[in-house]
């Protein structure tokens, strides 16, 4: 199963069902169940500030969970990846391939 890279809060959100939708600026036509990798770079300060959290309080550079991509649509100036079903790992893993920007094979 191949990897998303999703920067946190983001990855938090796609396993909480908040964050249905995936900002590319690139088309996919995956249609599958993906690992999440939650990469080390997080995202801005602001969006922690808005879910009352710090970098800190989530896991960075390990796959969090999955999530089925069922669709992609283009938006003004990207694509929209629509994301369902999401599932936490009991456990974070750490991949064994080194991670990529979009889409990679963790083990």
């Amino acid at each position: 199963m191949r990897a998303l890279s999703v920067r946190q809060p983001f990855a938090e959100q796609i396993l909480r069902g908040i964050k249905t939708v995936e900002y590319r600026s690139r088309p996919t036509n995956i249609r599958e169940r993906v690992y999440i990798y939650a990469s080390r770079q997080p995202a801005a300060h602001e969006v922690f500030a808005k879910m009352q959290m710090e970098p800190a309080d989530l896991p960075q550079g390990l796959i969090v969970g999955s999530v089925e991509v069922v669709g992609c649509t283009e938006s003004s100036g990207g694509f929209r990846w629509h994301l369902a079903m999401p599932k936490r790992l009991a456990r974070p893993l750490r991949p064994k391939n080194r991670p990529q920007p979009v889409w990679f094979n963790p083990f």
